[in-house]
């Protein structure tokens, strides 16, 4: 296990449900200063784990274990911390409660300032749903978040995003091996078909015109789309899936008791130095969104990453990507 947990004990949530022996997995990379003022947080995305976001840390990078104490909490619901995969009944699988971004946030919160001591936050980034959870975090926590960087991400879930979600949800729930959830082995019809769906949305397509898949090592179109998308959700629990699609759908930072549904004065409330980054091609977190939050931020600039790679520009497989969302971290980070 290359990871820790931390334990939560009984956490009531925000729709009503109590977590009970709540657990939240998380990794570490680097060593906290004595000041402990050198931390950065880098929350997961749907259905991601931590490994899953190490491409953007590393020496001579921005997030640079030698310079940083750079925390990867692990989202409720990814299969690591509290899921609906490994929490006992009676809130196992399809009973396993609703979870917002308020929870996900406040939980870490607990993480950072409960296990370590930190009163402050150098920076708080992260991709797609590992966004809008930076975002929470900048607006619930100001004085303590110096700098967030959102990339391929958003504020508040669209209905345009929402709707493309609805087929993400009909697609693995159709497959009759899903029984509501109460499954005996994976429903791995509709997780395939899921793939299928993910993947006229992940990427644009400019991309599939390029045939930019040859880049990944695919051979054909079909290749692509068995191997690595279907390949991608065949390794994931349905009803993990399902319990992040919710957090994802209700998806709001100010839908909470801080801010009760007043969403320019959430984004009003983000102190933080700010750029936030919107992949061009992104189909589901367009560009035009993330310029209208960042008019009603504090302190920020909309710096959209150029090319073809769609949301996947935030997802590590594009080098050319990478280095834009680096160079624009290292860039943050060097602002007092």
């Amino acid at each position: 296990m290359d990871y820790e947990i931390f334990d939560l004990g009984d956490v009531p949530l925000q729709r009503g449900a109590t977590l009970r022996n709540a657990r939240l997995a998380y990794k570490t990379y680097g060593k906290l200063d004595a000041d402990k003022g050198n931390v950065i947080v880098y929350p997961t995305w749907y259905s991601g784990q931590h490994y899953d976001n190490e491409w953007l840390i590393g020496p001579g990078m921005a997030l640079d274990p030698e310079k940083y104490f750079i925390i990867v909490p692990n989202m409720l619901g990814n299969g690591l911390s509290s899921s609906p995969s490994n929490t006992p009944e009676p809130y196992n699988l399809s009973r396993f409660p609703d979870i917002t971004l308020y929870d996900n946030v406040r939980l870490q919160h607990r993480l950072v300032t409960e296990k370590f001591g930190i009163e402050r936050i150098a920076l708080v980034t992260g991709w797609s749903m590992g966004a809008q959870q930076t975002n929470q975090w900048g607006c619930l926590y100001p004085d303590m978040v110096q700098r967030i960087a959102p990339f391929c991400g958003s504020a508040k879930t669209a209905p345009h995003n929402i709707v493309f979600l609805e087929g993400v949800k009909a697609a693995l729930t159709a497959d009759a091996a899903w029984n509501g959830g109460w499954y005996s082995t994976p429903p791995s019809k509709g997780l395939r078909a899921v793939g299928r769906v993910y993947a006229g949305w992940g990427l644009s397509q400019p991309f599939y015109m390029q045939e930019l898949w040859r880049e990944l090592g695919f051979s054909s179109l079909e290749d692509f789309l068995v191997g690595f998308w279907e390949g991608f959700f065949l390794q994931k629990d349905a009803n993990n899936l399902l319990a992040m699609l919710w957090s994802w759908q209700h998806g709001d930072i100010s839908d909470n008791p801080v801010f009760k549904g007043d969403f320019k004065k959430a984004l009003g409330a983000i102190k933080a130095r700010a750029i936030v980054m919107p992949a061009e091609r992104d189909l589901y977190f367009p560009v035009a969104d993330n310029e209208w939050e960042v008019s009603h931020m504090p302190n920020a600039e909309c710096r959209p990453i150029p090319g073809v790679w769609g949301h996947f520009a935030g997802g590590g497989s594009s080098p050319v990507d990478t280095r834009f969302i680096d160079t624009a971290l290292k860039e943050l980070l060097a602002t007092p």
